[in-house]
């Protein structure tokens, strides 16, 4: 017996130490073909600079993939020429790259051309370890600019520091999206749908939830049971927040926002700060998801509160890209007009 407990602590210790070398060996074929990539991109970059082959740039990509492909093999497309030529342009100082990132991770930064909006999703990549697939999801979602416009006025310094840092959650604000985006449920955006449908199908696609939701969200579960005076209430979704270390109730409407859902999510938050919470848990916060939000009805349902409730709406498609960034573009220039204004007075 004594053997076989040996035996298996052996083989427990052997195989982290093989897992360990596979990851070493994994980032580091990662780095090398990173670093090849960015040497080509250079190499590429630099002799359609100088002309120096007196032709235009489409011929000659499409004769150097013919070429490489012939004599290399596969991975030499004139679409993947042309990403490694922007891959050395993006990121001239090629020590800034990060090996926990692959190359296909990089040629979805690549298609972001905004220089900010890029930096952000590459600290967010790195902070959340997306994957390729929801790194592509996030870009097509415009998660930069729901952020920005989820903050309230955005302005130059939060684009900055959304780019340099990645999205800082250290208040419950900042875990606020506006509008949360939930085009992985596969439903037209005008169905009809009952609540506990709505519910049920996020439960199923839990972890594409968890994603939209943001970074330090964990799943508790669903039609939580708040017994009020032998009255049983239930909260729709709860989550727990370990970044905020903050539960979060979410009430799922599939109508408009109105007067009383905020009191109904006032006290489910104060049975949880009494009932619920440990002693070194923060005060729970509640978001009301919605299809729909006036913000006059808004501002009237949830001021005055003690407790951290906001409402935000939910869009079943992908929203236009275009017309968000051309929100925040209009957003910051006004804010930059009231600041020249301001000094000149």
């Amino acid at each position: 017996m004594e053997l076989i407990n040996i035996t298996q602590d052996i083989i427990g210790q052997i195989k982290v130490i093989i897992e360990k070398a596979r990851q070493a060996v994994t980032v580091s074929i990662n780095h090398e073909l990173l670093r090849s990539y960015w040497q080509i991109g250079k190499l590429i970059s630099d002799s359609g600079q100088s002309n120096s082959y007196g032709t235009s740039e489409r011929t000659f990509m499409i004769s150097l993939s013919n070429v490489l492909t012939r004599e290399l093999g596969k991975g030499f497309s004139r679409s993947n020429l042309i990403n490694m030529k922007k891959f050395y342009e993006n990121y001239p100082a090629g020590q800034t790259l990060s090996d926990h990132l692959s190359w296909s991770h990089y040629c979805e930064l690549l298609s972001v051309e905004d220089k900010e909006a890029r930096g952000f999703y590459e600290k967010e990549c790195l902070n959340s370890r997306w994957s390729v697939r929801e790194l592509r999801r996030q870009i097509e979602s415009a998660l930069f600019q729901r952020l920005l416009l989820s903050d309230g006025a955005p302005n130059k310094q939060k684009v900055i520091e959304l780019a340099r840092k990645g999205q800082i959650i250290e208040k419950p604000e900042d875990v606020i999206k506006n509008p949360y985006v939930l085009e992985f449920l596969g439903l037209p955006d005008n169905k009809p749908l009952k609540e506990s449908e709505f519910e049920r199908k996020l439960v199923e696609r839990i972890e594409d939830f968890l994603l939209e939701l943001g970074r330090g969200f964990m799943f508790v579960g669903t039609q939580q049971r708040v017994t009020v005076g032998n009255i049983h209430h239930f909260v729709d979704m709860v989550f727990y927040n370990k970044i905020l270390k903050a539960y979060v109730l979410i009430d799922l409407k599939i109508g408009s926002l109105k007067l009383g859902n905020a009191g109904q999510m006032n006290g489910y938050i104060n049975y949880y700060k009494t009932e619920v919470n440990a002693p070194d848990d923060n005060p729970p916060i509640g978001i009301i998801l919605c299809a729909n939000k006036d913000e006059v009805v808004a501002e009237y349902a949830l001021g005055g509160l003690d407790n951290q409730i906001f409402a935000s709406k939910y869009t079943m498609v992908i929203p236009d890209k275009e017309q968000l960034i051309k929100q925040v573009e209009y957003v910051l220039e006004q804010n930059e007009l009231g600041t020249v204004q301001a000094e000149s007075e």
